[in-house]
């Protein structure tokens, strides 16, 4: 255990310097953001305002009041959303093929390790798995402090307050990383373990096998998808699933999909790959 600890902490830190400056890039652009459409609206609302000669009633009565869902939509504030699920994503690569490819070549270091191969592989899905977690973390942290400065900006006759549940709820992004219910946040994360361990598991074809492995685990991931799909494939063809049961199907293939493609990757690294 303690070793598995250890790589994680090993592969963590190996990432450390891109992963804060996706922090701090979000950090800024977020806050940026909310500085400057707030001041963008509030300059259009007052030329409204004066060009019409409306008072401050008359004008949300004609164009509404200035809210947070306004900023929410910028790509000053969901750009960096953005950035750091592709990054994250282009990590899941990254994080295997920098060991074959990175100076002296490391992967045979780190596959002579004293320990199980398991160990390896699942240490560098928990590692991302966690930093993605970090992220959704740092958002949570920093929107009620980004719709308080919104809020200190706009004079309280053009605003309308809105809480932070209100703009997670309206901003299609957030709630999709910020899920409002725990059967929100299987469901999301669950897909998300799920394709990771996927795309960890066609690498391993690919590191296994070279030309012949990309063809497995495109073939791989095609299946998986099919089958991972095939409840909501079947209601398209007028097979009939209530919300529940759809759900509770999805749910145990995607387990079954994570634990199969878990199980596969471990067995192609341990008993495939060799140094």
């Amino acid at each position: 255990m303690m070793r598995y600890i250890k790589l994680v902490n090993f592969e963590i830190n190996r990432f450390s310097k891109i992963y804060l400056s996706l922090l701090l890039i979000t950090l800024v652009s977020q806050f940026a953001g909310v500085i400057i459409v707030t001041k963008s609206l509030l300059k259009d609302a007052r030329d409204i305002m004066s060009e019409e000669r409306l008072s401050e009633a008359a004008y949300i009565t004609n164009y509404g009041s200035i809210e947070f869902s306004h900023i929410a939509h910028t790509l000053l504030f969901v750009g960096p959303i953005a950035l750091s699920a592709v990054a994250l994503i282009f990590y899941i690569f990254l994080i295997w093929y920098r060991d074959w490819f990175g100076k002296n070549t490391f992967i045979y270091r780190l596959l002579m390790l004293p320990t199980s191969r398991l160990s390896i592989y699942l240490s560098k899905a928990t590692a991302i798995f966690l930093m993605v977690l970090g992220l959704i973390a740092f958002q949570i942290i920093i929107l009620p402090m980004e719709n308080a400065l919104f809020h200190s900006n706009v004079p309280e006759a053009l605003l309308n307050e809105m809480s932070t549940f209100d703009i997670v709820k309206i901003s299609p992004i957030l709630s999709l990383i910020i899920p409002s219910t725990f059967t929100q946040f299987l469901l999301s994360y669950g897909i998300g373990l799920m394709i990771m361990s996927i795309l960890f598991t066609a690498i391993m074809f690919e590191r296994s096998f070279r030309i012949k492995g990309i063809i497995l685990g495109l073939v791989y991931c095609g299946i998986a998808a099919v089958l991972f799909l095939a409840p909501v494939l079947m209601e398209i063809g007028n097979f009939y699933f209530y919300p529940n049961e759809l759900f509770g199907l999805m749910l145990a293939l995607g387990i079954i999909l994570t634990g199969l493609s878990v199980w596969l990757g471990a067995w192609l690294l341990k008993n495939r790959v060799t140094v």
